[in-house]
């Protein structure tokens, strides 16, 4: 019989002030209350099973960093057990022990998913040892794990803003260049989500887990940009006081992303075309060639056939980089996403700031009609980027859930008047959009109130039933000439 009675088994939870939980499951109670006292003291928490009955049930009941489990047991083998602890859980670590310490005990034990295996009498130190190593590893692992896949779900494609159908295409193509190890150019004008799309492709493809490393060709001067991207050794320049990897052998196996490709100089072009050829390069100062395997995915908002024609370019290093173009196009192309981004903002915004948070986290405020009016009506030449930043300050400069159109920026509320002119007749032409019918008929209320007022702008708001400072705004928007009232001076 059993010298320890079965008790009832309690859920296992993480205890943060542990070093780890490890469940040691043994027949013999000296084995058992050996090995707890000793891990105990390294600061473990340590459960106790004295069959392999009892140890199935806590490790159904709760989680573990560690099992040691005993080879051979009255009630079961301890190979019978460990088939079905991996059924159920192929990643907490098992360590085997045992009287028997033969070859090939070992080996059926690691064919089997144990971990590691020892033999008693064992060494306590070195058994410490390994446990501290499995436990760190495995942990590191896990986090790993966790941080990849949260990537991934922050770049997956449900998560990038936008059901226009032009954005549909773009990530449709997305998808299907994403697995393989073509070189990829993507390009759009700045803001339009180009190194996103970059982290959307490296997340989504075979090299996930491997390192995406971005360079903003533009912002570093030739000789620190050549010495950034290929590493040097030291004492090959005044200042290299010690060798140092590159982004490319940073990047190895994974993907490297060049922001602005077209400001490349004609030297660094020769050096980026060598290295997509070649797969390899010299680090500065060495004669050493290293080899690598990165996937390229480059940027631009140049006209890169045009610089290839102007000889700005190289054609070569033009045709290495456009395998696979995705053009991304701008904001005003897709003014349906309007809509999506502005929701999207006010959410990450209103969090950042701790401002209009309903019980889910998500935010309070919405746009004023007047207000989204204008946001849909402009044309974003800075695209998502500019629509980020008008956000940004709405939310800031927010006092209530309603946000004015008086706090977006004053270049956006000047640049919204009536485009399409109307013609000799009064009316605008065929082609008018709804935005620019709508704001034509706006402007002819507002005037014809003006003149019922004698031009007086609180008498016109209180007859139009708006707030004065909403009145001021749409004279603006529209580019209403103001006259003075008679009898003013």
């Amino acid at each position: 019989m059993p010298d320890q009675p079965t008790v009832p088994v309690e859920e296992v939870v993480a205890d943060p002030l542990t070093r780890g939980r490890i469940l040691v499951i043994d027949d013999e109670a000296d084995i058992r209350e050996s090995l707890q006292t000793l891990l105990e003291l390294e600061g473990y928490t340590v459960h106790l099973a004295d069959c392999a009955a009892e140890g199935l049930r806590r490790i159904e009941a709760g989680i573990y960093d560690l099992v040691l489990l005993d080879l051979m047991m009255p009630d079961r083998s301890g190979l019978d057990l460990l088939g079905d602890i991996r059924a159920r859980d192929p990643e907490t670590p098992v360590f085997l022990i045992t009287a028997y310490g033969s070859v090939e005990v070992a080996v059926q034990a690691l064919k089997s998913g144990a971990n590691d295996y020892f033999s008693k009498p064992w060494d306590n130190e070195k058994l410490v040892l390994e446990i501290d190593r499995q436990i760190a590893g495995s942990r590191l692992e896990r986090e790993n794990r966790e941080l990849r896949r949260a990537l991934k779900q922050r770049y997956a494609f449900p998560n990038i803003v936008g059901k226009s159908e032009r954005m549909r295409r773009v990530l449709d193509l997305v998808s299907q260049v994403a697995p393989s190890k073509s070189n990829i150019l993507i390009t759009g004008e700045t803001g339009t989500g180009k190194e996103l799309i970059a982290k959307a492709i490296h997340a989504n493809s075979p090299r996930a887990d491997r390192p995406f490393v971005g360079v903003n060709s533009g912002s570093l001067p030739p000789d620190l940009l050549e010495s950034t991207l290929f590493g040097h050794v030291k004492g090959s320049f005044t200042g290299a006081v010690a060798n140092r990897k590159g982004y490319f052998e940073t990047a190895n196996h994974g993907t490297i992303f060049f922001d602005e490709i077209g400001t490349l100089s004609a030297d660094m072009q020769v050096k980026l075309l060598r290295v997509l050829q070649e797969r390899e390069f010299m680090p500065v100062g060495s004669t050493e060639v290293i080899k690598v395997d990165v996937r390229v995915i480059a940027a631009t908002n140049a006209d890169l056939t045009r610089m290839v024609e102007e000889g700005r370019f190289r054609q070569d290093l033009y045709w290495r980089l456009n395998v696979i173009n995705i053009p991304l196009p701008p904001l005003r192309e897709r003014k349906e996403d309007v809509p999506l981004f502005i929701d999207h903002f006010l959410d990450v915004y209103c969090q950042e700031n701790e401002k209009f948070l309903g019980s889910g986290g998500a935010s309070l405020l919405h746009f004023e009609p007047e207000a989204t009016h204008i946001l849909m009506d402009y044309n974003w030449p800075g695209n998502v980027r500019e629509l980020e930043n008008a956000i940004e300050r709405a939310v800031v400069l927010a006092t209530s859930e309603e946000v004015p159109a008086s706090v977006l920026p004053e270049q956006i509320l000047q640049s919204t008047g009536v485009r399409t002119a109307p013609g000799p007749d009064g009316k605008l032409p065929a082609g008018a959009s709804l935005f620019e019918i709508v704001a034509d008929y706006e402007r002819r209320i507002i005037i014809e109130a003006l003149e019922q007022c004698g031009y007086s702008q609180t008498e016109a708001a209180t007859q139009m039933r708006i707030p004065l400072s909403t009145l001021n705004q749409k004279i603006k928007r529209l580019d209403i000439p103001i006259k003075r009232r008679s009898g003013s001076v």
